[in-house]
């Protein structure tokens, strides 16, 4: 092996070794660090490390499954229109993870895994919005067709996304932290040792995700060699 290609190989293996480094300390601090002991939450605050960065890493892939769908329009390469469906699949993994653990927690914390709640109303919704991105691409077999509206589907996902989670339950009330008037995690019980692993959790999730979806967008090209040497 070449310096260089030992180069290329190291860059493109150091991101993903740095992946399962951040995420083994995730899990290990997430079950044995320290946590504030705060009223009612206790010991479930511990969940934050995986319920709410787990939703940060699907902000980041559906927000990517959007700009690939803008940048598509703009070219018109179908490899493009590849990369940005394998980030909406990525994107909804993390998406019902961070759904499942946002529910046990619930069921823990308010004594039922789901509550007539904006916050978790406009999860739901959202979900179903992706889910009907999946179904469009799925009822449309010409690809370039199916490329363009799946393009443009996205970036209103996102933004009609954006509005469930982030901007409504601001506006009414809501039993989730930071939201409906209540304060945020910032505020009061996310301190210095809980930053020490809930932005590395961040960073380990979101390069687990894009590791996982480049393992994807490497199969999806491979499937389509083979169909076109057919």
């Amino acid at each position: 092996m070449s310096q260089g290609s030992s180069f290329v190989f190291f860059r493109g293996f150091a991101w993903k070794a740095l992946s399962l480094i951040l995420l083994f300390y995730t899990f290990y601090q997430g079950f044995n660090g320290t946590v504030p002991e705060m009223p009612i939450l206790h010991q479930t605050i511990r969940n934050l490390y995986f319920h709410v960065t787990m939703w940060m890493a699907m902000l980041v892939l559906l927000l990517s499954n959007a700009i690939y769908g803008i940048r598509f329009l703009s070219s018109g390469n179908l490899d493009l229109d590849l990369k940005a469906d394998e980030c909406a699949k990525s994107g909804m993994i993390f998406g019902i993870a961070g759904l499942v653990t946002g529910m046990i927690w619930a069921n823990y914390t308010w004594g039922a895994p789901w509550v007539n709640d904006p916050q978790l109303n406009g999860t739901a919704a959202s979900l179903l919005i992706y889910a009907a991105y999946f179904v469009l691409r799925n009822a449309i077999s010409e690809s370039s067709k199916r490329a363009k509206l799946a393009a443009v589907y996205s970036i209103f996902a996102f933004v009609m996304m954006f509005v469930f989670i982030m901007v409504i339950p601001k506006l009414s009330d809501s039993l989730h932290p930071g939201k409906g008037g209540n304060p945020g995690f910032n505020k009061y019980d996310l301190d210095s040792n809980m930053r020490m692993v809930f932005y590395p959790a961040v960073i380990g999730w979101t390069l687990l995700g894009a590791w996982f979806t480049e393992l994807r967008i490497r199969i999806r090209r491979i499937e389509q060699k083979i169909e076109l040497n057919a």
